[in-house]
């Protein structure tokens, strides 16, 4: 298929997991793509696996400098941008008690901030026709401990899907979101564990799941990417749970 020929589309995180395994579904069926990251080597390393229809630079999506500079930087690649996914962030948790003003910030410009003003800064390059996909949380409908942070920054994300979907029901933007489950990513990266722990962490998890395995980066690509689509050019404002049913099912 070929759904995304002469399409352009950005990605912030685009550099591993599930921006990355878009990304390269999205070249796979004709588009460009452009990615952020938050570190050069990492930029660079993922463009040279994603190839000469990508394009990406640094951007850190809890900054408030770099998401204003957004669109200057997309400038230099394209004056037209058919498809947001907004999907950089990772996860860190603690109790309620260990929570402090720097955690709380941190989360939320990161995972509240970033996609607000990423699709702020790009609405000026989006035209009839292109697409928002929010990334949110199996979190946002499953009570965990040391969640609370997380769950309500995500809860965020959620409501971000209805409300610019009003907004933009006008311009002929859809905006639409996907809620993961448990997926095979480095959202572990930033909470301080080291492998034998996060390994443990995974083991427990896994029990939990209907499917009792994670789920595959490509498995939530494919989920962007549909709603992405014109497959999906009749559905506006939904949230699409990509989670083996482990939110529905227990």
């Amino acid at each position: 298929m070929q759904r995304f020929k002469n399409k352009t589309g950005l990605i912030t995180g685009g550099t591993n997991g599930m921006g990355l395994a878009t990304a390269k579904q999205f070249i796979k069926e004709g588009g460009n793509i452009i990615i952020t990251g938050r570190s050069e080597e990492t930029v660079q390393n993922a463009l040279k696996e994603l190839g000469e229809n990508a394009f990406g630079f640094v951007s850190d999506a809890g900054n408030m400098t770099d998401l204003l500079k957004l669109k200057q930087e997309v400038e230099k690649y394209t004056e037209v941008i058919d498809f947001v996914f907004p999907n950089a962030g990772y996860g860190k948790f603690s109790p309620v008690e260990n929570v402090d003003e720097n955690y709380f910030n941190e989360l939320f410009n990161m995972l509240v901030k970033g996609p607000f003003f990423t699709v702020q800064q790009m609405l000026p390059l989006m035209k009839k026709g292109s697409s928002v996909v929010f990334n949110t949380s199996v979190a946002t409908e499953i009570a965990m401990p040391d969640f609370s942070v997380y769950s309500a920054a995500k809860s965020a994300v959620q409501s971000f899907i209805k409300t610019f979907a009003v907004e933009l029901t006008e311009r002929g933007i859809r905006v639409n979101g996907i809620s993961p489950g448990h997926i095979k990513t480095n959202i572990f990266k930033n909470t301080g564990l080291n492998a034998k722990q996060i390994e443990s962490a995974v083991q427990h998890i896994i029990p939990t799941i209907p499917f009792k395995r994670q789920g595959e980066p490509e498995e939530i690509a494919s989920a962007v990417l549909f709603l992405a689509s014109e497959e999906a050019s009749y559905i506006h404002g939904a949230e699409l749970k990509v989670d083996a049913g482990i939110s529905v099912i227990r």
